[in-house]
């Protein structure tokens, strides 16, 4: 948005030539609006310049007479040494009007207008215009961001992002590490963390170091830091189970998050390595020569940080947990990160800015998952005071997991309840494997069977919630109650989607079905995922040539003709979509006589038995249409655009089949020489094309009165053919 906007500003008339300077507040955030947006743009009509230091800033503004894009962070506009020293303030940049300051995540750093930054960045620059950009606005007593900037231009609130799907929401979760502090501690801890969330960790360690190392020191004692640890292991081993994706663990202090994660890699020793490119757990902090060599350990260079943050980013690196004071908590985006551990005391904007790393929508990630270890839930609910009307009565942000658990009983009971009269429980309860397949098979051909009344698609539909819920809720003790059920309606809804996957619009893609299967937890059902759903319904292997008269009599003595139909109908789609990219008469032929098949399988006015006696003559048909060719003497290519032409009886009587034969072997000819990469992209190439169609017609006397339906039938075909001549 920023990019746009800054786009369009400068190429405005009235603006006459605008300087754009691009203000945040941290180096991170500075490189990563430089480095991933504005640098590589193709759209702005000038290259942006990144200010290096205090005096890079001062001469890339000073000497601009117009134009420019320059990108700065706020500490930039601090006095130097010799302006302290002399006691001389900010010194006056430009005095422009054209000048725009555009701020990055402008709830922060812009208040102090009396002695700080800002005063130095309005002094600077006295007649620039602001414009600011924040998921967060605050509006305190003493911080306003609309006081700032003015009011709202456009508001986009959680409630809409959720609605569009541009966010998920988020749960919260209460865990137990309970820290219990003096009053007097409690005191420092309400006066100070929101400052410390807010500076780096440098600034607060010399301006807070006294008041704040009390709390941190009972926060951070080993024997509770022993318990939050291996609770972390047990609860991400429960959630990794049920959903593929990433954590991130929020502390206190640098030391917290060291001492953290030798607690964890004690419990879990294969998480941990050495190398940066290997291991499961990893501690993202800045450093300062002062760290010990436990701290030092953790601290990295500027590139080896953007390779660690490019393997968190990437949902398939074995990289999934990562510990954090207060790096990554803003501008770093990872979609597949889903759960956040918070062990550090945070409020407003800060904390808001924070949960939603777990807010991006990734793949069929359910929502995002809050887990609190110091109690931040009145914190949560006073963050959502900022927020719009809508957000705070649909709670988009620290909704309890105990919804989410509500939903999965609620969503089970339904489902079972879709199965009333199909004897599945029975054999699930049983225990055996083979009873098991048996009431997966028994519960398709009861949804099946219904499919007038689309219960196919409730089903599925159910199957889907309960499993985002149950992902949600996974680590509660209440959920495993349901877990061999879900289980099961997990296993029938693979096999289902599996049998309508190539005709039926909207189902699961691969990715859903590989979420499903792992969200099968219970081991007792994980076969039930890759059951052979060919043979436990009587067909060897999903062949077309399998299917002939003695398969006909098997399938017709079968007890579940239902899912048979459903079988059948796959494997005929699946022969069909074959079909099509070789012969567009042939496929269109077979098509319709499928649809006639099942709109009479749909409407109940054949029984399952005619239905399938249709299906496999179908089928019969054709395999036999693979043989008709060699019959004709023509080749694949060639009886394509055969079947092109004799789409016309009179052409046959007046010329002839083998007319129609020579003409089709010249039409495969015709479209090789002319056919080129894109050529159905190409007019004149068309073009041409069908003139010596017309041409070829002509010569050999095919009746003119239909010659315009055959050209446009050979254009259709030779659209395809040429695809695959040119690919």
């Amino acid at each position: 948005e920023m990019l746009f906007y800054a786009g369009k500003v400068m190429r405005h008339p009235a603006m006459v030539n605008p300087t754009i300077v691009l203000l945040t507040d941290r180096n991170d955030l500075d490189d990563q609006l430089y480095d991933e947006v504005f640098a590589p743009a193709r759209t702005l009509p000038e290259v942006p310049a990144q200010a290096v230091s205090r005096e890079h800033l001062r001469t890339l503004l000073a000497s601009k007479a117009s134009g420019g894009i320059v990108f700065s962070t706020m500490q930039k506009f601090g006095l130097s040494k010799e302006d302290r020293e002399a006691g001389r303030g900010f010194p006056l940049l430009s005095d422009r009007r054209n000048i725009v300051v555009v701020a990055d995540e402008a709830h922060r750093t812009q208040y102090d207008l009396i002695d700080g930054l800002a005063r130095n960045l309005r002094d600077g620059l006295p007649n620039a215009a602001f414009i600011g950009f924040t998921g967060t606005p605050i509006e305190a007593a003493d911080r306003n961001t609309r006081a700032i900037f003015g009011e709202y231009i456009d508001v986009y609130d959680l409630t809409q992002a959720v609605e569009d799907g541009a966010t998920v929401r988020v749960y919260y979760e209460a865990r137990l590490a309970k820290v219990e502090l003096p009053d007097e501690a409690r005191g420092v801890l309400d006066a100070g963390f929101e400052e410390v969330t807010e500076l780096t960790e440098s600034d607060a360690r010399e301006r807070l170091k006294t008041r704040w190392a009390r709390v941190e020191a009972i926060v951070g004692a080993s024997k509770r830091i022993d318990q939050v640890a291996a609770d972390i292991v047990s609860h991400w081993e429960a959630r990794r189970s049920a959903l593929t994706g990433k954590a991130m663990v929020v502390c206190m202090s640098r030391r917290i998050c060291a001492d953290l994660y030798a607690a964890i890699v004690r419990l879990r020793p294969d998480w941990h390595s050495d190398d940066d490119t290997q291991g499961t757990v990893k501690v993202v902090v800045t450093g300062s020569a002062a760290d010990g060599p436990e701290l030092a350990r953790h601290v990295r260079s500027k590139q080896a940080s953007a390779a660690l943050k490019a393997r968190a980013k990437d949902p398939d690196d074995p990289l999934e947990l990562v510990i954090v004071r207060d790096m990554w908590l803003t501008g770093f985006d990872s979609p597949s990160m889903h759960t956040m551990y918070v062990d550090k005391p945070m409020r407003g904007a800060g904390l808001m800015q924070a949960i939603a790393r777990v807010n991006r929508t990734f793949r069929d990630k359910p929502g995002g998952l809050v887990v609190d270890y110091i109690g931040i839930a009145e914190s949560l609910q006073a963050a959502l005071a900022d927020y719009t009307d809508r957000d705070r009565a649909r709670q988009e942000v620290g909704a309890p997991v105990e919804e989410a658990l509500g939903l999965l009983e609620e969503k089970v009971e339904i489902l079972g309840e879709l199965l009333y009269g199909c004897p599945w429980r029975e054999a699930l309860d049983s225990g055996a494997d083979r009873a098991k397949v048996e009431a997966i098979m028994a519960a398709l051909e009861h949804l099946l069977s219904a499919a007038l009344m689309d219960l196919p698609d409730r089903f599925l539909q159910h199957v889907r919630v309960a499993g985002q819920a149950f992902t949600l809720a996974v680590s509660s003790p209440e959920a495993l109650r349901f877990r061999d059920d879900l289980a099961f309606f997990q296993a029938v809804a693979v096999e289902l989607r599996r049998t309508r996957s190539d005709s039926t619009p909207g189902v699961a893609d691969d990715v859903e079905l590989e979420t499903a299967v792992r969200q099968v937890v219970s081991d007792a059902l994980a076969a039930g995922g890759v059951v052979d759903i060919y043979a436990a319904a009587g067909i060897d292997k999903p062949d077309i040539s399998i299917i002939d008269d003695d398969l006909a009599h098997r399938l017709g003595t079968n007890p579940r003709p239902n899912l048979q139909i459903e079988l059948l109908k796959r494997l005929l789609n699946t022969e069909l979509k074959a079909l099509a990219t070789r012969n567009v008469i042939a496929e269109r032929k077979f098509s319709e006589m499928l649809e006639r098949a099942m709109r009479s399988y749909t409407n109940r006015s054949l029984d399952a038995a005619d239905v399938i006696a249709s299906l496999v003559d179908l089928a019969k048909q054709m395999r036999a249409e693979h043989d008709r060719g060699a019959q004709l003497g023509l080749r694949a290519d060639e009886l394509a655009f055969y079947d092109a032409v004799c789409q016309n009886d009179a052409a046959i009587l007046e010329i002839g089949d083998d007319t129609l034969k020579l003409i089709a072997q010249e039409l495969v000819a015709i479209v090789r020489r002319n056919a080129t990469v894109d050529w159905d992209k190409k007019e004149q190439v068309r073009a041409s094309l069908r003139r010596h169609v017309r041409r070829l017609l002509a010569k050999y006397r095919y009746p003119p009165d239909r010659q315009e339906a055959a050209v446009l039938l050979v254009m259709q075909q030779a659209q395809i053919f040429a695809g695959q001549v040119a690919a």
